[in-house]
């Protein structure tokens, strides 16, 4: 077969796959690609966040740690009760909510598929009241409600399929480019100039989402620029060039989410659960 049926054929079978695996990201309803099985990643994560809890130390403030559990818990109901009010499938209906609270100094905080939160006590730095830990906790459940883990895997394989079906096609021009340069060269540039850059667009996503989601709960979203301003003042000049990280800078997060804030107070305004 020749190179060019050879294309003609991946590229048939890989327009009909993308055709069947297109949905939409909830309340933005921005286009994504979901290749793989969303029970297969929460299951996954599932089995880690049973490692890092056995492997990681857990803090004794059990005081936060029930504020955070409490966060999530009128979080899980807001986010429940507005998909239910809006007539659309729950994307947390198979969830499985967990928090924990690991004594470590780092400032970070995620949510695994499938509802897996944990924070570290180095966040707290951060948050400073619950206004602050809600703002937080809204934007990492955004990241799991949106799917942006089956999303940012999909995309992933399929990156790594068209070098492959590329390399092959070309009589081997990428590995050509590695090996001349002895390093990823390829891989390097797919991370800066693609996955980057729609890593970027998710967290965006996620911070608008996570305001929303925050709002609909009733806490005041105007503490969300307040972290930000404190993180930013917490990395002191530290932070890589945007075009350079997953993240957008802390200033263009600030930007974004004093452009938002109007808009969500009043469109999403807290959700009554009788």
């Amino acid at each position: 077969m020749d190179r060019r049926k050879f294309l003609t054929y991946i590229g048939c079978g890989c327009g009909s796959l993308l055709l069947h695996s297109c949905s939409s990201a909830p309340i933005t309803e921005r286009k994504q690609l979901k290749l793989i099985p969303e029970a297969k990643l929460n299951a996954q994560a599932a089995q880690v966040y049973e490692k890092i809890k056995e492997n990681e130390k857990m803090s004794d403030d059990t005081k936060t740690l029930n504020e955070i559990r409490e966060i999530g818990k009128k979080m899980e109901d807001s986010i429940s009760e507005y998909f239910y009010r809006a007539k659309l499938d729950d994307p947390t209906a198979n969830f499985d909510w967990e928090y924990i609270l690991i004594d470590k100094k780092v400032r970070n905080a995620w949510c695994m598929p499938g509802g897996k939160i944990a924070f570290y006590t180095g966040m707290l730095d951060v948050t400073k009241n619950t206004n602050g830990l809600a703002a937080v906790m809204g934007h990492e459940v955004a990241h799991a409600v949106a799917k942006h883990s089956v999303e940012r895997a999909s995309r992933g394989a399929l990156l790594n399929t068209g070098a492959r079906i590329i390399d092959i096609a070309s009589g081997g021009v990428l590995s050509d480019i590695n090996r001349t340069t002895g390093m990823n060269t390829v891989g390097m540039l797919t991370q800066l100039g693609i996955m980057n850059p729609f890593n970027r667009k998710q967290e965006s996503e996620a911070d608008y989402l996570g305001m929303i989601f925050s709002s609909l709960s009733g806490y005041d979203i105007r503490e969300t620029v307040k972290i930000w301003e404190r993180m930013k003042e917490f990395n002191k000049g530290k932070e890589p060039p945007q075009f350079m990280s997953t993240h957008p800078s802390s200033d263009t997060r600030i930007k974004q989410l004093n452009e938002w804030m109007n808009e969500v107070i009043l469109d999403y305004p807290p959700i009554k659960i009788t």
